[in-house]
């Protein structure tokens, strides 16, 4: 599943950050921002218009990002024990 999939206020852990092509500078930004495999994000909030921009948590960290960013960051469902 991809981010912009992901209901809102449901966790979910990123599995990997598409690159589009070789040093893909998106990529590596949204790496340093902490979307790594194993992080635990969800959706907190999104725009009014086009739900644009999307407000993600990642870990303790809340960032803004459009859908075009957040269509990169593939998800895993979280599992219940």
């Amino acid at each position: 599943m991809k981010l912009t999939e992901l209901p809102h206020r449901t966790a979910a852990f990123v599995e990997d950050v598409l690159d589009l092509s070789a040093n893909d500078g998106i990529a590596r930004r949204l790496r340093e921002l902490g979307f790594i495999a194993g992080e635990r994000v969800e959706i907190v909030a999104a725009g009014p218009f086009g739900a644009d921009p999307l407000l993600v948590q990642v870990g303790f960290t809340r960032f803004a990002l459009r859908r075009a960013e957040a269509e990169r960051v593939r998800l895993r469902a979280e599992t219940r024990a």
